[in-house]
């Protein structure tokens, strides 16, 4: 199984293969390894007569392969591209085309938010025979080291804290992510090379003083007022700072301050380490767990999940977002 790194570094060097099979559930690595080589294997010239994009719901696979075992003309490969094509029919019968490839084509197959059978013959025949490429989700408390080296690659750093806001404000699609970056890179000062919270307050619209950081610090000193101010704007700002979002980020954040009081090295790079968090928030954790021994912090996950059902629906049918994050937060705190 190839890497997303592994496929883009031999295309740049025109190792190419007949078949790329890209599948999973995060688009956003699939459309950048299909955007790279629908853009750079082929000349604009070369394109005219080779390079085809086929969709899934408006092909089959008779189609398919009858395209790509056309040979190119006047170039030394041709490009298939199917999009959508986990909306094709009969699948399997691609295996006649997977066994015996024309080398002249590049065939990128996208599958995109399904899983093949992995006892199938067809999937077997696609990791054996293809560059097969599963591109996963990445978990939450991945996504702030990955915008890091997205902005690395653009010759920027960030403070810390700037990678957790933007995942809390945006939610895990790269896509988005990476476009409220590439705006920012844009609107950032040619002098500046650092992106801080100020920057991500400026230019992406994110509330200074109501956001998901200043409610963990306004949790974490048991601050009654700041908290409610905050979990009220959420309420009332519900586009910016759904209440699933919330739930689940002070999910995350109680589960951590559980694990704190569990740990027998707490040093701050063993507990950066263990808790998936940058060194500079360790002292956050630490005051927190002073205030929220581990029974609360059971207590608060178990609030926490109550009102994660209550806002899907589930005992309860008249109560606003606004209304229950008000309740699950006067239960966090008292």
């Amino acid at each position: 199984m190839a890497t997303y790194e592994q496929i883009l570094s031999e295309v740049k060097k025109k190792d190419y293969k007949p078949i790329y099979f890209l599948t999973g559930d995060e688009p956003w690595f699939i459309d950048r390894i299909t955007d790279y080589i629908a853009n750079h294997v082929l000349t604009e010239e070369e394109k005219t007569f080779n390079q085809t994009i086929l969709y899934g719901k408006d092909t089959d696979i008779p189609t398919i392969i009858n395209t790509a075992k056309r040979f190119p003309m006047m170039a030394t490969h041709q490009v298939v591209i199917v999009k959508e094509a986990q909306e094709l029919e009969n699948i399997d019968d691609l295996i006649y085309y997977i066994e015996k490839p024309l080398n002249a084509t590049l065939l990128v197959i996208n599958y995109k938010y399904r899983k093949l059978d992995g006892r199938k013959t067809i999937t077997k025949a696609l990791m054996k025979h293809t560059v097969f490429f599963e591109s996963k989700k990445l978990y939450d408390d991945k996504i702030p080291d990955w915008i890091g080296n997205y902005l690395k690659k653009k010759g920027l750093d960030m403070e810390p804290g700037v990678g957790i806001l933007l995942c809390e404000h945006i939610g895990n699609d790269l896509s988005k992510i990476v476009n409220e970056l590439e705006k920012l890179i844009i609107t950032l000062p040619q002098d500046e090379k650092v992106i801080s919270i100020p920057h991500i307050e400026k230019y992406v619209g994110i509330s200074k003083d109501y956001n998901i950081f200043e409610l963990y610090k306004a949790l974490g000193v048991k601050d009654v007022l700041k908290t409610n101010r905050i979990i009220n704007y959420f309420g009332k700002n519900q586009r910016d700072n759904h209440i699933t979002m919330t739930i689940s980020s002070l999910f995350s954040f109680f589960s951590k301050i559980l694990t704190f009081h569990y740990l027998k090295d707490r040093s701050k790079k063993n507990v950066a380490s263990v808790l998936n968090i940058n060194p500079y928030f360790v002292s956050d954790y630490e005051q927190s767990a002073k205030r929220f021994p581990p029974g609360k912090c059971v207590e608060v996950i178990s609030i926490l999940r109550e009102f994660d059902l209550k806002s899907k629906g589930y005992g309860n049918s008249t109560s606003s977002a606004g209304d229950l994050l008000k309740e699950m937060i006067y239960k966090i705190l008292h």
